[in-house]
C-alpha cells in the first residue's frame, strides 16, 4: 500500500460541520463518522491533531454585533469549543482512538493545559490531540488558532473540512455559477475575498509555506484520500 502524503495534520473542524442537518448543537452521527474517519488515518500512522470551532452553540462575533461585549462573547465562544471538543473525544474514543484534550484556557478537571513539548509528544505516541479554547485570547478566530497550533506542532498540512468539496469562486449554496478552484495560491485568496479560513490565518499560512486543503467533511473515506494525496477537495499553497 502507498505511503500517506502527510505525516502530520491538523484538522480543522468548523463547529456548524458538527450540526449535520440540524440547526443547532451536536449531530452524534456527524461526530461517529469524523470519529471513524480519524480512526482511519491513526491506523496510517498519520499523526493527528484537531481544532474545532464553537459556531453550532455560540458566534462570540454574532453575540458582540448584537451589543456585547466583544471579549466576553469572545470567552464564551472558546467555552463552546471545548463542549465541542469533549464532544469529539467522546466519539473517538468510543472509536478505539486514543486522545488527549488540550485547551488554551486552564480547566484541568475536564482537560490538560496546552503545551506544547507535552503536545508533541502525544502526537509522537500515536495519541489525537483535541486543541480546544481557541488561542486563549479575543479578537482571534478558530482558524487562526488552527494556523497557530499546525505551526507549533509541525504539521505538513492543516485539512479543513468543509460542508462544501472544495474552494469556489463564490458560495455554492446561494450562487449555481459558483465554480470550485481546484489549486489557489495565498495571495488570491486575500485578494478575491475567497471564503477559506480568515486573513490572520491565511498570512500566518503564508509567511511559513503551509500548505491548506480545503474538504468535504460529509463524505465518509474523504479524509483518507486526502491523507493518501488524492486529488479531492482544493488546495491553497504558495
Amino acid at each position: 500500500m502507498a505511503d500517506p502524503a502527510y505525516q502530520r495534520v491538523l484538522l480543522k473542524l468548523s463547529g456548524e460541520a458538527l450540526m449535520g442537518e440540524q440547526g443547532f448543537g451536536i449531530d452524534p452521527a456527524v461526530t461517529a463518522q469524523v470519529a471513524r474517519d480519524i480512526g482511519e488515518i491513526q491506523a496510517l500512522g498519520v499523526q493527528t491533531g484537531i481544532v474545532i470551532g464553537g459556531g453550532n452553540l455560540f458566534r462570540g462575533l454574532a453575540a458582540s454585533a448584537r451589543g456585547m461585549d466583544r471579549s466576553t462573547a469572545d470567552y464564551m465562544g472558546m467555552l463552546a469549543t471545548v463542549i465541542n471538543a469533549l464532544a469529539l473525544q467522546d466519539a473517538l474514543e468510543r472509536h478505539g482512538v486514543v486522545t488527549r484534550l488540550a485547551t488554551a484556557i486552564e480547566m484541568r478537571a475536564v482537560a490538560e493545559p496546552f503545551i506544547r513539548r507535552r503536545a508533541i509528544r502525544h502526537l509522537e505516541k500515536g495519541r489525537v490531540v483535541v486543541f480546544a479554547a481557541g488561542t486563549g485570547n479575543p479578537y482571534f478566530t478558530t482558524d487562526t488558532a488552527a494556523a497557530l497550533r499546525a505551526m507549533e506542532m509541525k504539521a505538513d498540512v492543516i485539512l479543513k473540512g468543509t460542508k462544501v468539496d472544495g474552494i469556489y469562486t463564490a458560495d455554492p449554496m446561494v450562487d449555481p455559477t459558483a465554480t470550485r478552484l481546484p489549486e489557489v495560491t495565498y495571495l488570491q485568496v486575500l485578494e478575491q475575498g475567497l471564503k477559506v479560513m480568515d486573513a490572520t490565518a491565511i498570512s500566518l499560512c503564508m509567511d511559513n509555506r503551509l500548505p491548506i486543503v480545503v474538504f468535504s467533511l460529509l463524505t465518509p473515506g474523504n479524509l483518507r484520500r486526502v491523507i493518501m494525496g488524492e486529488p479531492v477537495g482544493s488546495i491553497v499553497k504558495a
